[in-house]
């Protein structure tokens, strides 16, 4: 069980904490620390190396841990491509193509 939160914690810290306590979160980080055993597992990554398991199909959108919907990709890559919703990386970041700065 986690610590209690601090009486002085910053707003935004106990909006994670509570969010990533959902019986939801949790099966979803169990999840995700499964796909990278396996891939620890199969010598595809290492501790530390800066690799992040990328899912195909993320598992918001039911995909699974397995290892055809799996792959290794850097940390960076990974984090800048955002999470996918329908099908689709919405935190690409960046505006529309065509669209000029004013």
């Amino acid at each position: 069980m986690a610590p209690p939160i601090k009486a002085n914690a910053k707003p935004e810290s106990k909006r994670k904490r509570a969010y990533n306590a959902k019986p939801e979160q949790k099966k979803n980080r169990a999840a995700r620390n499964k796909a990278r055993r396996e891939a620890m597992r199969k010598g595809k990554v290492r501790k530390g190396d800066g690799k992040d398991i990328d899912h195909k199909r993320p598992l918001i959108n039911g995909g699974s841990t397995s290892s055809k919907n799996t792959r290794v990709m850097s940390a960076s890559k990974n984090r800048a491509s955002g999470g996918a919703i329908g099908g689709r990386r919405s935190h690409g970041g960046g505006r529309p193509k065509g669209s000029k700065n004013k």
